[in-house]
């Protein structure tokens, strides 16, 4: 029998139709491929984790190395100069964010029990009279003490992280392998990342491989557009809250214009939670209904400078992920492989949106749909 694919001399086979076009025995031995190779990422997840990073932080850099390439950079030389890049952005990020918002954390524990002795005197009354609210749900005492024991956990966080490390040998030699691992992964990835890329395609089959390479340029202009597009849009929108915030006085405005722009990558969810999130901070902070209104401008001015100006030029249209599977991709990611899961779900989402489209392609132009 003839294994090679039928192709017309008048058009050229789709995507779709060509892997239709595949013997049941080939079709079963790919099938068999990607249960074993899903298997395998489950068991592995933990392992994987530092390296599918390291091949995430190359894949959003290779284009800007592409592009200092064009300009007259040998490949060394711009490796190196996008390498430095990412590495200092993440020591940014470790060194003046993250304890940044972790103070202002701590400091709104510490806040809270003064904010629910205010509730107390000044929302129960009024729920009681108002409404017929019970006072006794809410159980406030009990919060608060709760509230005050976890300030004082945050508290000692550093030294128990302290004392766990010394205590525990391996998970020491754990974090510092990720902590060395990553950023090794990720240069000689840079470095090498066109040659592995032609490396794949010259492993395909030749009948199948102008059908993955399609599929592959398709799946990388979607995930680049969202991977690429996306984190600039939710950092820009971040500062922009966090700035605005902290320009109406409100306190914890770092981390709740972060917060925002974290989950702004499903669009509105960012607008809907940090408008939420605020609001209560700035009831609780100004005892105000009026100081709602600087919390509403600050996030309609970011929402539309999100909406007319980062993201038609930063993501455009060509997501093609609905906004509902950006958000199941990710839970069920993290449901089924943690935080590996999280940093492959949008990836492999981008993929399956392809091979649907495709899949609905060829639906309409079947013999089942028209008959």
């Amino acid at each position: 029998m003839n294994d090679e694919l039928p192709l017309s001399l008048d058009k050229p086979a789709t995507p779709v139709a060509q892997f239709h076009a595949l013997p049941p025995a080939r079709l079963r031995f790919w099938l068999l491929v990607a249960a074993i190779s899903a298997g395998l990422l489950y068991l592995l997840a933990p392992v994987l984790t530092p390296f599918l990073f390291a091949a995430l932080l190359a894949y959003l850099g290779d284009p800007l190395i592409d592009r200092l390439e064009t300009r007259g950079f040998s490949r060394t030389g711009a490796v190196a100069t996008v390498f430095a890049a990412i590495l200092l952005g993440l020591l940014l990020l470790v060194l003046l964010l993250i304890p940044a918002l972790a103070y202002q954390f701590k400091s709104l524990l510490h806040r809270l029990p003064q904010y629910l002795e205010w509730f107390n005197a000044s929302i129960l009354p009024w729920l009681r009279d108002t409404l017929g609210v019970d006072p006794e749900v809410f159980e406030l005492a009990s919060l608060r003490d709760k509230l005050l024991e976890y300030a004082r956990e945050i508290g000692d966080l550093a030294g128990g992280l302290l004392k766990s490390f010394q205590a525990s040998s391996t998970a020491i030699i754990e974090w510092l392998a990720n902590l060395v691992l990553v950023p090794v992964a990720t240069f000689y990835l840079l470095r090498d990342w066109d040659l592995l890329v032609a490396r794949v395609r010259d492993l395909l089959p030749r009948h199948i491989e102008p059908t993955v390479s399609a599929l592959a340029r398709e799946s990388d202009t979607v995930i680049g557009a969202f991977l690429r597009g996306q984190l600039i849009v939710m950092g820009a929108l971040g500062i922009l809250y966090s700035a605005g915030l902290a320009a109406i006085g409100l306190q914890s405005s770092l981390l709740i214009g972060m917060l925002a722009g974290l989950v702004s990558f499903v669009p509105y969810l960012g607008l809907i939670t940090g408008i939420l999130v605020a609001s209560i901070a700035a009831l609780l902070q100004f005892q105000s209904i009026l100081s709602l209104i600087p919390v509403l401008i600050v996030f309609s001015v970011g929402q539309l400078i999100s909406d007319f100006l980062l993201t038609p030029r930063l993501v455009g249209d060509r997501i093609g992920l609905h906004p509902v599977a950006v958000l199941f991709a990710m839970l069920a990611g993290g449901h089924l492989f943690g935080f590996f899961g999280i940093l492959l779900a949008l990836p492999v989402a981008a993929v399956i949106a392809v091979l649907l489209r495709h899949g609905h392609a060829e639906y309409l132009k079947s013999s089942f749909y028209s008959h």
